[in-house]
């Protein structure tokens, strides 16, 4: 009689369940994508063959195969299989299913595998509950992230754990996925006998963004649109799916962004670099990615302008009055009309000529205070509002600059002690060139008043 209801319950689960759970792998060998982390050599192969599980982290981008593959390591290795997720459960469930592993290996002799996905949501309190059942053999953990590990899961945990990086997949991967889908008689999409367009098939590829997930559910979506179609029609026969199709199944796609994640770092830091290499394509791309994903214009604008000062500063002054208008219009305009502003600023600032010697002024101006202390200001160049300070030689002897030909004194302002620093260094470039004028002849200009 129980064989019956499994047989019922597995063929419930192939008319049922969505398309991307039926076309879950069953072996490491049916894993697409990810050699380098489960394929003939990898580590957890190794530690599966010889018998020697142990604990896991699984980091990777969404739809990349971590739950897929604690299943299937669960299923090869003999383990029960208890599967939680940080974001609905807490301590309570955790401490539940450490219970359930004691009395399992207790009366059963059969070890556990506990299943956390996105365990990056476990706070510290959370996740060192935990650390007991690791150490004592209780349990073997495989953790599941989106996020880097080092920033958002305890060193106790990852020092008891082998860390499993699986990369997004590549439209080969893709390829296989699609295509394993479309064909397979059991759990896959043969019986409707699909015909896949090729410009559907790099519009699908586009949408996954290397998520196996995403691009099943869109091709079920997409098929049965078709067949609904075919339906309305009073047609049979093959499944056809074209770009059109495809395109009205699945609307406009979130970009994947996380605006508090390592994805946020990650693009602004390409952006940054972008512009520092002088690329404006990818500086328009970059800038617009994040901003399509839901970062806050504030945020990116305030990145622009800093990169005005800190890679560009007197190489092109303009860079800086740019960006200052540029804040002006996201704090008065906003989006999505800010997001023209937002490009032309970040191409601009690509294309200028870069400098960073106001940055190294900075840095030579904070090394010299670290060095020296707060050295006292020259008493020439101090203010002089009353008769005591006057008394005091506040001011005295002080040359007022537009007095004098020229405009300019050849007198120093830095404090005694680091009179002849040098903190400011224009380079070649732009219009610091012109500073690099000035500056010669500001010191033809000192030389000949020391004569």
């Amino acid at each position: 009689m129980s064989d019956l209801f499994s047989q019922r319950a597995k063929e419930h689960f192939r008319r049922n369940a969505p398309l991307a759970e039926r076309m879950r792998p069953s072996t490491l060998d049916d894993v697409a994508g990810q050699s380098d982390a489960c394929g003939p050599g990898s580590a957890m192969r190794a530690a599966l063959s010889v018998g020697e599980l142990r604990s896991m982290i699984f980091w990777g981008p969404p739809g990349t195969g971590k739950t897929t593959l604690a299943r299937i390591v669960a299923a090869q290795s003999g383990h029960a299989f208890v599967a939680l997720s940080a974001t609905g459960s807490g301590v309570k469930d955790v401490r539940a299913a450490i219970e359930g592993a004691a009395t399992r290996l207790k009366y059963d002799n059969k070890s556990t595998l506990v299943f956390i996905d996105e365990i990056h949501r476990f706070n510290k309190g959370q996740q060192d509950s935990l650390l007991h059942a690791m150490e004592d053999g209780t349990i073997t953990l495989i953790g599941a992230t989106t996020e880097n590990p080092s920033f958002e899961i305890n060193s106790a945990i990852l020092s008891r754990s082998l860390l499993v990086v699986l990369k997004q997949l590549d439209n080969d991967a893709l390829n296989t996925i699609l295509d394993r889908a479309i064909h397979d008689p059991d759990a896959g999409l043969a019986k409707w006998d699909v015909q896949l367009a090729d410009d559907a098939r790099e519009l699908l590829l586009r949408y996954a963004q290397g998520d196996a997930r995403s691009l099943l559910n869109a091709l079920e979506l997409a098929a049965i649109k078709s067949r609904a179609a075919m339906a309305e029609a009073g047609k049979d026969g093959a499944t056809k799916i074209d770009e059109e199709i495809v395109g009205e199944a699945l609307g406009k796609r979130a970009l994947i962004y996380d605006k508090s994640g390592e994805e946020h770092y990650n693009l602004a830091s390409a952006l940054i670099k972008s512009m520092r290499g002088s690329d404006p394509d990818a500086a328009a791309y970059y800038t617009v990615r994040m901003l399509e994903g839901g970062e806050s214009p504030r945020f990116v604008v305030r990145r622009l302008a800093i990169f005005a000062s800190e890679d560009i500063g007197n190489a092109d002054p303009q860079a800086l009055t740019l960006a200052a208008s540029a804040i002006q219009v996201v704090e008065l305009i906003g989006l999505p009309e800010a997001l023209y502003t937002l490009t032309q600023l970040a191409t601009y600032l690509a294309l200028a000529p870069k400098s960073d010697s106001a940055k190294r002024a900075l840095y030579a101006a904070k090394g010299l205070i670290d060095q020296h202390g707060p050295l006292p200001v020259p008493l020439k160049i101090r203010n002089a509002p009353t008769a005591m300070m006057k008394n005091l030689g506040y001011g005295k002897e002080y040359n007022y600059p537009h007095s004098l030909e020229d405009g300019y004194s050849p007198e120093g302002y830095l404090p005694d002690a680091i009179a002849d620093a040098k903190l400011y260094e224009p380079l070649e470039r732009g219009f610091e060139r012109e500073h690099i004028k000035r500056m010669e002849w500001i010191a033809k200009k000192r030389a000949e008043a020391g004569e």
